[in-house]
């Protein structure tokens, strides 16, 4: 029996739901950029999943591990109650390649840019990655879902502003056809727009 494949929005976190913080591991440091809660809504409500990717390169440098990270998401989905919507998964990477000296610093798939969570994520939520997005702020964002096969997005938000003057992703909005939006909120209504 064939079961029907599920279409996906993948969000980087810092910087694109959240405002950015180096290394934000504390509640008390982490607020929604405006409209983000909104824009998950509107996502579900268009019957996309919604999983969050994230780099944590925090934990393979010590400064904090990846229980205090799973912490802060529950947090999250909690504030995200109150706006009548959750994010369906999150995905992390623990690893750097050269930072630290733990079991964590290591080369990997799963860090962005490379697609690894984006794949782990579609085989345990049986994703059709051709028919999903990648929204983000940086340029390993717009990597991994290349990579991934997906849509991917960039937003102003974030580094978004420094990455949208990249030589790469210029080419990249003419080659590879990536959308630019100002915010999360934007990037939801672009993506239910291709929708139709």
């Amino acid at each position: 029996m064939c079961t029907r494949q599920h279409r996906a929005v993948f969000l980087d976190r810092d910087g694109t739901i959240n405002i950015e913080k180096d290394y934000l591991v504390d509640k008390r440091d982490f607020a929604f950029i405006p409209g983000a809660p909104e824009a998950i809504r509107a996502l579900k409500r268009a019957g996309f999943l919604v999983v969050v990717v994230t780099n944590q390169s925090g934990i393979a440098r010590g400064y904090f591990n990846a229980a205090q990270v799973e912490r802060l998401h529950t947090y999250m989905q909690n504030q995200l109650q109150g706006y009548f919507t959750h994010v369906d998964a999150f995905y992390m990477c623990p690893h750097h390649p050269s930072a630290g000296n733990g079991r964590f610093t290591r080369a990997c798939k799963c860090r962005k840019g490379e697609p690894g969570l984006l794949f782990e994520a579609a085989q345990d939520l049986n994703i059709d990655l051709a028919t999903s997005y990648m929204v983000g702020d940086k340029v390993a964002d717009l990597e991994a879902g290349l990579g991934a096969g997906c849509h991917p997005i960039l937003v102003r938000t974030g580094y978004g502003g420094k990455t949208c003057e990249k030589s790469t992703v210029l080419k990249w909005q003419e080659t590879e056809r990536i959308a630019v939006c100002d915010d999360l909120r934007a990037a939801a209504r672009h993506i239910i727009a291709q929708d139709g």
